[in-house]
Protein backbone atom coordinates (compact mmCIF):
# COMPACT_ATOMS: atom_id res chain seq x y z
CA UNK A 1 0.00 0.00 0.00
CA UNK A 2 1.32 3.66 -0.99
CA UNK A 3 2.46 5.66 1.71
CA UNK A 4 3.14 9.10 -0.17
CA UNK A 5 2.48 12.36 1.24
CA UNK A 6 -1.29 13.68 0.15
CA UNK A 7 0.25 16.94 -1.14
CA UNK A 8 3.71 16.38 -2.67
CA UNK A 9 3.60 12.93 -2.93
CA UNK A 10 6.91 12.61 -1.48
CA UNK A 11 7.87 9.13 -0.16
CA UNK A 12 10.41 10.46 2.12
CA UNK A 13 8.59 10.74 5.72
CA UNK A 14 9.26 9.81 9.29
CA UNK A 15 6.69 8.32 11.50
CA UNK A 16 5.24 9.99 14.16
CA UNK A 17 2.53 7.70 15.91
CA UNK A 18 -0.64 5.50 15.31
CA UNK A 19 -4.14 5.91 15.32
CA UNK A 20 -7.19 3.79 14.58
CA UNK A 21 -10.43 4.88 12.67
CA UNK A 22 -14.02 4.26 13.62
CA UNK A 23 -13.81 1.39 11.25
CA UNK A 24 -11.19 0.57 13.26
CA UNK A 25 -8.65 0.05 10.49
CA UNK A 26 -5.09 1.23 11.53
CA UNK A 27 -3.48 3.94 10.19
CA UNK A 28 -0.01 5.61 10.91
CA UNK A 29 0.82 9.59 10.95
CA UNK A 30 3.54 10.27 8.80
CA UNK A 31 5.22 13.70 8.45
CA UNK A 32 6.50 14.60 4.81
CA UNK A 33 10.55 15.45 5.02
CA UNK A 34 9.74 18.13 1.92
CA UNK A 35 6.92 19.90 2.25
CA UNK A 36 6.62 19.38 6.14
CA UNK A 37 3.28 18.33 5.95
CA UNK A 38 1.14 15.19 8.43
CA UNK A 39 -0.69 12.60 6.33
CA UNK A 40 -1.93 9.25 7.10
CA UNK A 41 -0.04 6.15 5.80
CA UNK A 42 -0.59 4.33 4.12
CA UNK A 43 -3.02 5.93 2.24
CA UNK A 44 -6.38 5.20 2.59
CA UNK A 45 -7.94 3.40 -0.44
CA UNK A 46 -10.74 4.03 -2.59
CA UNK A 47 -12.77 1.39 -0.71
CA UNK A 48 -12.31 2.84 2.83
CA UNK A 49 -12.77 6.25 1.39
CA UNK A 50 -15.94 5.56 0.38
CA UNK A 51 -17.05 3.44 3.47
CA UNK A 52 -15.85 6.71 5.31
CA UNK A 53 -18.32 9.23 3.23
CA UNK A 54 -21.40 7.12 3.28
CA UNK A 55 -24.78 8.91 4.04
CA UNK A 56 -24.31 8.56 7.85
CA UNK A 57 -21.09 11.50 7.22
CA UNK A 58 -23.22 13.58 6.38
CA UNK A 59 -26.23 13.07 8.39
CA UNK A 60 -28.92 10.40 7.93
CA UNK A 61 -31.91 13.15 9.13
CA UNK A 62 -33.09 16.42 7.27
CA UNK A 63 -30.08 18.02 9.21
CA UNK A 64 -26.90 16.82 9.60
CA UNK A 65 -27.08 17.39 13.12
CA UNK A 66 -29.59 16.67 15.90
CA UNK A 67 -31.71 20.20 16.33
CA UNK A 68 -29.85 22.56 18.77
CA UNK A 69 -26.49 21.65 17.17
CA UNK A 70 -27.59 22.47 13.82
CA UNK A 71 -28.99 25.92 15.15
CA UNK A 72 -25.66 26.40 17.03
CA UNK A 73 -24.00 25.69 13.28
CA UNK A 74 -26.24 28.80 11.71
CA UNK A 75 -25.01 31.05 14.04
CA UNK A 76 -21.54 30.36 13.50
CA UNK A 77 -22.03 30.46 10.38
CA UNK A 78 -23.70 33.84 10.24
CA UNK A 79 -20.31 34.74 12.10
CA UNK A 80 -18.30 33.75 9.20
CA UNK A 81 -20.19 35.52 7.04
CA UNK A 82 -20.44 38.73 8.78
CA UNK A 83 -16.51 38.53 8.67
CA UNK A 84 -16.55 37.77 5.04
CA UNK A 85 -18.79 40.61 4.11
CA UNK A 86 -17.17 43.09 5.59
CA UNK A 87 -14.12 42.74 3.49
CA UNK A 88 -15.87 42.47 -0.03
CA UNK A 89 -17.76 44.78 -1.90
CA UNK A 90 -21.57 44.47 -2.72
CA UNK A 91 -22.31 42.61 -5.56
CA UNK A 92 -18.69 40.18 -5.09
CA UNK A 93 -18.51 36.85 -6.43
CA UNK A 94 -18.33 33.96 -4.18
CA UNK A 95 -17.44 30.33 -3.94
CA UNK A 96 -17.50 27.72 -1.04
CA UNK A 97 -15.36 24.71 -2.02
CA UNK A 98 -17.15 22.08 0.09
CA UNK A 99 -20.38 24.07 0.69
CA UNK A 100 -22.17 21.24 2.56
CA UNK A 101 -25.93 22.34 3.06
CA UNK A 102 -25.32 25.58 1.54
CA UNK A 103 -26.52 27.64 4.64
CA UNK A 104 -22.97 29.37 5.05
CA UNK A 105 -23.36 30.84 1.51
CA UNK A 106 -26.93 31.63 1.73
CA UNK A 107 -26.31 33.66 5.09
CA UNK A 108 -24.29 36.03 2.92
CA UNK A 109 -27.40 37.55 1.43
CA UNK A 110 -28.05 39.12 4.38
CA UNK A 111 -25.62 41.61 4.19
CA UNK A 112 -25.33 42.32 0.81
CA UNK A 113 -26.34 41.54 -3.13
CA UNK A 114 -23.66 38.24 -4.14
CA UNK A 115 -23.33 36.42 -6.44
CA UNK A 116 -22.74 32.45 -5.32
CA UNK A 117 -21.21 29.72 -6.20
CA UNK A 118 -20.44 26.16 -3.99
CA UNK A 119 -19.04 22.57 -5.06
CA UNK A 120 -20.11 19.58 -3.46
CA UNK A 121 -19.69 16.15 -3.31
CA UNK A 122 -22.73 14.29 -4.04
CA UNK A 123 -24.65 12.83 -1.46
CA UNK A 124 -27.27 14.60 1.35
CA UNK A 125 -25.07 17.84 1.75
CA UNK A 126 -25.79 18.72 -1.83
CA UNK A 127 -28.90 17.89 -1.85
CA UNK A 128 -29.70 20.18 0.82
CA UNK A 129 -27.72 22.82 -0.96
CA UNK A 130 -29.65 22.83 -4.48
CA UNK A 131 -32.84 23.49 -2.40
CA UNK A 132 -31.35 27.51 -2.62
CA UNK A 133 -32.30 28.68 -5.73
CA UNK A 134 -29.70 31.31 -5.10
CA UNK A 135 -26.51 29.19 -5.05
CA UNK A 136 -24.97 28.01 -8.54
CA UNK A 137 -24.46 24.91 -7.63
CA UNK A 138 -21.27 22.03 -9.30
CA UNK A 139 -21.79 18.22 -7.37
CA UNK A 140 -19.04 16.78 -7.69
CA UNK A 141 -15.17 18.29 -7.25
CA UNK A 142 -13.87 21.49 -8.39
CA UNK A 143 -11.88 21.87 -12.03
CA UNK A 144 -10.00 24.58 -13.49
CA UNK A 145 -12.49 24.56 -16.31
CA UNK A 146 -15.58 25.69 -13.92
CA UNK A 147 -14.41 29.61 -13.62
CA UNK A 148 -12.72 31.51 -16.08
CA UNK A 149 -9.45 32.91 -14.36
CA UNK A 150 -9.54 36.10 -12.52
CA UNK A 151 -13.25 35.99 -12.01
CA UNK A 152 -13.92 35.23 -8.63
CA UNK A 153 -13.92 38.11 -5.44
CA UNK A 154 -13.67 35.16 -2.64
CA UNK A 155 -12.92 31.47 -2.17
CA UNK A 156 -13.76 29.96 0.62
CA UNK A 157 -12.92 26.34 2.13
CA UNK A 158 -14.02 25.73 5.90
CA UNK A 159 -12.64 22.54 7.30
CA UNK A 160 -12.39 20.96 3.37
CA UNK A 161 -8.83 21.29 2.90
CA UNK A 162 -7.68 18.25 4.60
CA UNK A 163 -10.38 16.26 3.35
CA UNK A 164 -9.02 16.91 -0.25
CA UNK A 165 -7.02 14.04 -2.12
CA UNK A 166 -5.24 16.81 -4.78
CA UNK A 167 -4.79 19.59 -2.39
CA UNK A 168 -1.59 21.17 -3.88
CA UNK A 169 -4.07 21.23 -7.58
CA UNK A 170 -6.96 22.69 -6.02
CA UNK A 171 -4.78 25.76 -4.20
CA UNK A 172 -3.24 26.33 -7.62
CA UNK A 173 -7.01 26.80 -9.12
CA UNK A 174 -7.75 28.93 -6.48
CA UNK A 175 -5.18 30.67 -7.25
CA UNK A 176 -5.73 31.46 -10.90
CA UNK A 177 -9.72 31.75 -10.52
CA UNK A 178 -9.14 34.30 -7.62
CA UNK A 179 -9.05 38.31 -8.75
CA UNK A 180 -6.13 40.10 -7.77
CA UNK A 181 -6.65 41.30 -4.01
CA UNK A 182 -9.22 38.73 -4.10
CA UNK A 183 -9.82 36.57 -0.24
CA UNK A 184 -9.19 33.09 -0.06
CA UNK A 185 -10.85 31.79 3.29
CA UNK A 186 -9.90 28.58 4.83
CA UNK A 187 -9.78 26.56 8.60
CA UNK A 188 -8.41 23.33 9.43
CA UNK A 189 -7.36 21.48 12.33
CA UNK A 190 -4.03 22.64 13.78
CA UNK A 191 -1.49 19.71 14.17
CA UNK A 192 1.00 22.22 16.12
CA UNK A 193 -2.02 22.70 18.57
CA UNK A 194 -1.51 21.67 22.23
CA UNK A 195 -4.80 19.17 21.68
CA UNK A 196 -2.95 17.69 18.93
CA UNK A 197 -0.22 17.09 20.59
CA UNK A 198 -1.30 15.92 23.75
CA UNK A 199 -4.00 13.89 22.92
CA UNK A 200 -2.00 12.16 19.29
CA UNK A 201 -3.87 9.37 17.96
CA UNK A 202 -7.20 10.28 20.08
CA UNK A 203 -7.48 12.95 18.65
CA UNK A 204 -10.90 14.25 17.52
CA UNK A 205 -9.57 16.18 14.75
CA UNK A 206 -7.99 13.53 13.16
CA UNK A 207 -10.68 12.07 12.16
CA UNK A 208 -9.53 9.05 9.72
CA UNK A 209 -9.44 8.46 6.98
CA UNK A 210 -11.26 11.41 5.95
CA UNK A 211 -8.57 13.61 7.06
CA UNK A 212 -5.81 13.00 4.85
CA UNK A 213 -3.02 15.73 6.03
CA UNK A 214 -1.65 18.60 7.84
CA UNK A 215 -0.05 21.63 7.82
CA UNK A 216 1.35 23.40 11.11
CA UNK A 217 -0.03 26.89 10.81
CA UNK A 218 3.67 27.86 10.08
CA UNK A 219 4.37 25.82 7.17
CA UNK A 220 1.24 26.56 5.36
CA UNK A 221 1.34 30.86 5.57
CA UNK A 222 5.08 29.80 3.82
CA UNK A 223 3.38 27.77 1.35
CA UNK A 224 0.32 30.46 0.69
CA UNK A 225 3.35 32.99 0.84
CA UNK A 226 5.04 31.19 -2.24
CA UNK A 227 1.63 31.03 -4.30
CA UNK A 228 1.53 34.93 -3.99
CA UNK A 229 -0.41 35.42 -1.34
CA UNK A 230 -0.70 38.02 1.30
CA UNK A 231 -2.04 37.03 5.13
CA UNK A 232 -4.85 39.21 6.31
CA UNK A 233 -6.21 37.58 9.28
CA UNK A 234 -5.83 34.47 11.76
CA UNK A 235 -8.03 32.98 14.33
CA UNK A 236 -6.98 30.22 16.24
CA UNK A 237 -10.13 30.45 18.67
CA UNK A 238 -13.52 28.45 17.83
CA UNK A 239 -16.30 27.39 19.96
CA UNK A 240 -17.45 25.90 17.33
CA UNK A 241 -14.59 23.09 17.08
CA UNK A 242 -12.10 23.39 19.65
CA UNK A 243 -14.09 22.65 23.40
CA UNK A 244 -16.19 19.87 21.13
CA UNK A 245 -12.60 18.74 20.01
CA UNK A 246 -10.94 18.80 23.91
CA UNK A 247 -14.39 16.58 24.96
CA UNK A 248 -14.69 14.58 22.51
CA UNK A 249 -10.25 13.43 22.59
CA UNK A 250 -10.91 12.99 26.60
CA UNK A 251 -14.23 10.83 25.86
CA UNK A 252 -11.63 8.78 23.03
CA UNK A 253 -9.36 8.48 26.21
CA UNK A 254 -11.99 6.98 27.86
CA UNK A 255 -14.17 5.11 25.59
CA UNK A 256 -12.57 1.97 23.85
CA UNK A 257 -14.11 3.13 20.25
CA UNK A 258 -13.81 7.07 19.11
CA UNK A 259 -15.67 9.74 18.32
CA UNK A 260 -19.12 7.65 19.59
CA UNK A 261 -20.71 11.06 20.88
CA UNK A 262 -20.00 12.99 17.76
CA UNK A 263 -21.30 9.61 15.70
CA UNK A 264 -24.61 9.91 18.22
CA UNK A 265 -25.20 13.70 17.34
CA UNK A 266 -25.27 13.09 13.58
CA UNK A 267 -27.52 10.64 14.27
CA UNK A 268 -25.96 7.62 13.73
CA UNK A 269 -27.23 5.50 15.93
CA UNK A 270 -25.86 2.46 13.98
CA UNK A 271 -22.22 2.86 15.54
CA UNK A 272 -20.88 1.53 18.32
CA UNK A 273 -24.37 0.19 19.57
CA UNK A 274 -22.19 -1.52 22.66
CA UNK A 275 -22.78 1.95 24.50
CA UNK A 276 -26.12 2.08 25.64
CA UNK A 277 -28.70 5.00 26.13
CA UNK A 278 -27.71 5.72 29.50
CA UNK A 279 -23.92 5.41 28.42
CA UNK A 280 -24.93 8.17 25.70
CA UNK A 281 -26.75 10.34 28.36
CA UNK A 282 -23.69 10.24 30.36
CA UNK A 283 -21.55 11.17 27.70
CA UNK A 284 -24.09 14.05 26.73
CA UNK A 285 -23.81 15.32 30.50
CA UNK A 286 -20.45 15.07 30.51
CA UNK A 287 -19.92 17.26 27.47
CA UNK A 288 -22.80 20.48 28.92
CA UNK A 289 -20.97 20.17 32.08
CA UNK A 290 -17.08 20.89 30.67
CA UNK A 291 -18.33 23.04 27.87
CA UNK A 292 -18.16 26.37 29.45
CA UNK A 293 -14.62 25.89 30.81
CA UNK A 294 -13.04 24.80 27.60
CA UNK A 295 -14.49 27.66 25.99
CA UNK A 296 -12.72 29.60 28.24
CA UNK A 297 -9.75 27.22 28.22
CA UNK A 298 -10.13 27.96 23.91
CA UNK A 299 -10.11 31.56 24.03
CA UNK A 300 -6.60 31.36 26.13
CA UNK A 301 -5.14 28.63 24.34
CA UNK A 302 -5.80 31.24 20.77
CA UNK A 303 -4.08 33.64 22.58
CA UNK A 304 -0.39 31.03 22.02
CA UNK A 305 -1.63 30.25 18.67
CA UNK A 306 -1.91 26.69 19.80
CA UNK A 307 -5.75 26.48 19.14
CA UNK A 308 -7.38 23.13 18.08
CA UNK A 309 -8.36 24.70 14.48
CA UNK A 310 -7.18 27.41 12.70
CA UNK A 311 -9.09 30.04 10.54
CA UNK A 312 -6.81 32.08 7.70
CA UNK A 313 -7.92 35.05 5.26
CA UNK A 314 -5.50 35.51 2.45
CA UNK A 315 -4.92 38.22 0.15
CA UNK A 316 -4.08 37.42 -3.90
CA UNK A 317 -1.06 40.26 -4.14
CA UNK A 318 -0.44 38.33 -7.39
Amino acid sequence: MKSECTYCKSDNSSFKYSTIDIFESKFNIHQCNECSAFFLAPNPTQEQLAEAYSESYYGEKEEKFEGIFEKAMDFFRKKRAVLLTKKLPNGASVLDIGCGNGRFLSSLLNYGDFKLFGVELEGNSAKRAARIKEINLKVGTIDQKDFPESSLDAVSMFHVFEHLTQPKETLEIVSEILKKDGLFVVSFPNIDSWQSKFFKGKWLHLDPPRHLFFFAPIDFKMLMKQLGFELVHENYSSIEQNPFGMIQSILNKLCEKREVLFERLKGNNNYAKEYGKLNIVFQKIFFISLFPFFVISNLIIATFKKGATVEFIFKKIK
